[in-house]
């Protein structure tokens, strides 16, 4: 297909960013527990262990949430390998007065890294939109709005216990289910919640546990109606989800796949999905997640914003984050209180009477950082400048 990539520079308001005298960049581990254990085809967490980054300019502080795991069982980034990157290489060709596409630029010469980088360039935005005294969606021209909610359901023990999940969502109003699946656990159990919930926005996520050779086991799924198959082959593929959806009806969504405006744009020129996840902590930061939208929605493509089971910091960027038109799926934006007993930042994400939830209000992200909070949960802390 003829695709309409976007000019490197955009969003137009980046280029009048300039970065400010930094007085103190602090790198603090926090370990969060889960109200449940998480569970995807490939591993299970009981806990949300987190990078922060605080950037202080005077009195004004900017975060930003590394969202690599400790582990490497999702991402080959961790939370060890993103401090190292950020301590020996990002932060040295941060320079005040440099404007945000030079900084950008700079980073081009460290591959990959993109979780490492988005922490770093989001603490950034936070500080420079706290200081012009702007919301952080506002910075990038976009409008307010409601957000759309959506759930992730993990791999549960049984159909039963799905079955409950599900209807806990539905009450509580989320606007689209994502059901994680494995082989072993998938046709039976999507079949059993379309049947008891025919007209639910439903989706399934695979995280990488099927092979091009089960294409037709995946064809299954298509008299399901569902919305999406997010990722079902492998985190590192691109060409052959791309012969997986010629032989489907399902719109394929990549996730894994997608680190750079580039990924999307050869994922949407091969073919390989219908529909792109944006996860702004995985693409290097809010910056490329806004090309990327903008590139997919030249191009027809729909995208919507997953998760990364963050804390209160990470989950306040992926709300400003769509703002952007042309977010129009309901994405992985849930309660804090369906991950969290306790979170580090106020106000929590809750959803209204119709399950949609506000933007925080106030300058940068929106949400307030309560030192007590992420004292009583740190692992670490280190002053890197």
């Amino acid at each position: 297909m003829s695709t309409q990539p976007i000019p490197d520079n955009s969003p137009s308001m980046l280029p009048t960013m300039i970065i400010p005298q930094i007085t103190k960049i602090e790198a603090i581990t926090v370990n969060l527990p889960f109200v449940t254990p998480f569970s995807i085809s490939s591993y299970t967490w009981t806990c949300k262990e987190a990078l922060l980054i605080k950037i202080s300019a005077g009195e004004l502080s900017g975060w930003g949430e590394c969202v690599a795991d400790p582990d490497p069982f999702y991402s080959p980034e961790t939370t060890v390998s993103c401090h190292h990157i950020i301590k020996e290489f990002i932060l040295p060709v941060l320079k005040p007065g440099m404007d945000f596409p030079e900084f950008e630029k700079e980073m081009k010469h460290i591959r990959g890294n993109m979780m490492a980088k988005a922490a770093v360039e989001n603490a950034l935005l936070d500080l420079i939109a706290k200081i012009e005294g702007v919301p952080l969606y506002k910075m990038f021209g976009f409008e307010p709005k409601k957000i759309m909610s959506g759930i992730s359901i993990g791999i549960k023990g049984s159909i039963d216990e799905l079955l409950t999940a599900v209807q806990d969502a539905i009450d509580k109003k989320y606007h689209r289910v994502k059901m994680k699946i494995k082989k072993g656990k998938d046709i039976e159990w999507v079949e059993a919640v379309r049947n008891s919930y025919p007209t639910l926005q439903l989706m399934v996520d695979a995280n990488g546990d099927y092979a091009i050779e089960d294409a037709k086991h995946l064809a299954k799924l298509d008299k399901y109606g569902l919305t999406m198959i997010e990722q079902p082959l492998s985190y590192s593929d691109i060409y052959f989800h791309s012969k997986l959806q010629k032989s489907i009806e399902t719109p394929l969504c990549l996730d894994e796949s997608i680190h750079s405006l580039e990924d999307a744009i050869t994922a949407v020129e091969l073919g390989s999905c219908r529909i792109v996840n944006i996860k702004e902590g995985r693409v290097g930061g809010m910056a490329e997640a806004v090309r990327i939208a903008e590139y997919c929605h030249k191009n027809g493509i729909p995208v919507w914003s997953g998760g990364m089971d963050e804390t209160g910091i990470g989950r306040a960027f992926n709300i400003h984050l769509q703002t952007a038109p042309a977010f129009t799926i309901p994405g992985d934006t849930s309660e804090t209180k369906l991950y969290f007993k306790e979170d580090i930042v106020t106000p929590p994400v809750t959803l209204d009477q119709d399950g949609y939830i506000s933007i925080p209000e106030g300058s940068g992200i929106g949400v307030k950082v309560e030192e007590d909070m992420v004292k009583k949960f740190e692992m670490k802390r280190e002053e890197l400048v």
